[in-house]
């Protein structure tokens, strides 16, 4: 009898360390991915999400959240950093950021792989209308929001403002949100918003619908230049009818929003993530209709990163 109950304890030890080593195991098999994207009233955080809900429903033992961040620069850095393994930035960020140029001289990121262009990415400068502003050089003495800090909204203000003969020197800058500056605008507490989005942005949307607005429009001659020394900018226009009280059309210029991996993250998980992303696209374009950019024949369009190997075999076999 006793024999009998040494067996049955044995047993049960023995199916109960099995249990917890099947659990063990299946927990160590889980793939968990942050992604950054961006403030929760711009384009990365619903874009972010809609990715995120992609890759759990369509990827075995997928774990992935998306994170509201300071947007571009900080995406990076964070990448560099591998505190998030997926990153939501605008291209010319990533490239200064690789080749350790501008804000990222002496900090080059080497771990930053690309693994899809996503749509073009507008830059927006919102006024008041009663805030007696027709160019970029009426800013000067006014109240204007230049992005968050770290974000790469904040990076184009500073390009745009200098390339036009501005300095932060010339405005009342304040470092804020998109969010942040549409309550601002709302609330006639700044003149002036600088972002950097796809449109339509909920936040100038937002504005639009309690205040009078307009964008700031750029001459065929500005864009020009513009890409002259900035060539990730390229003339786009905002059609009349983009926001409410947009009567005409505004052309400004534009750059692209690409998704971007830790390098260290392997070649089967970006395959993977790449895969679900353009094979569940109806899905990310329910969730935000920029989406609808999100496609495979401009997938390394605008893409100023090497692409993770994980992204190429995808591409080589699909093409």
């Amino acid at each position: 009898m006793l024999k009998s109950k040494n067996t049955l304890f044995i047993l049960s030890a023995v199916l109960v360390f099995s249990l917890l080593l099947s659990g063990m195991v299946s927990a160590q098999e889980t793939t968990f991915l942050s992604i950054a994207t961006g403030g929760t009233s711009g384009t990365y955080y619903p874009i972010g999400g809609a990715i995120a809900k992609v890759l759990n429903e369509n990827i075995d033992d997928m774990n992935a959240s998306a994170q509201s961040t300071g947007a571009s620069v900080t995406n990076t850095r964070l990448i560099y950093n591998q505190e998030v393994e997926l990153a939501i930035l605008q291209n010319d960020i990533a490239s200064y950021a690789v080749n350790g140029e501008r804000q990222f001289e002496g900090n080059q990121v080497n771990n930053m792989s690309g693994i899809a262009s996503l749509y073009p990415e507008v830059i927006q400068i919102i006024v008041r209308n009663d805030a007696g502003i027709k160019s970029i050089a009426d800013l000067k003495g006014k109240s204007v929001a230049v992005g968050a800090p770290g974000s790469g909204a904040e990076a184009n203000a500073n390009q745009i403002l200098n390339f036009f003969g501005l300095t932060y020197d010339d405005i009342q800058e304040d470092y804020l949100s998109f969010g942040e500056a549409a309550s601002r605008l709302k609330n006639r507490q700044i003149d002036a918003a600088f972002l950097t989005a796809g449109i339509p942005t909920a936040a100038v949307m937002d504005v639009a619908a309690t205040q009078d607005i307009t964008l700031l429009n750029f001459s065929d001659e500005d864009i020009a230049s513009l890409n002259e020394s900035y060539p990730y900018l390229t003339g786009v226009t905002v059609p009349a009818g983009t926001y409410n009280g947009l009567d005409n059309d505004i052309q400004t210029v534009a750059l692209k929003a690409i998704l971007v991996a830790e390098s260290s993250l392997s070649e089967e998980v970006v395959y993977n993530i790449t895969k679900a992303i353009f094979e569940n696209r109806d899905t990310l374009i329910a969730a935000h209709d920029r989406a609808r950019d999100i496609t495979l024949e401009g997938a390394k369009s605008g893409m100023t990163v090497e692409l993770h190997p994980g992204a190429q075999k995808y591409y080589d076999e699909v093409k």
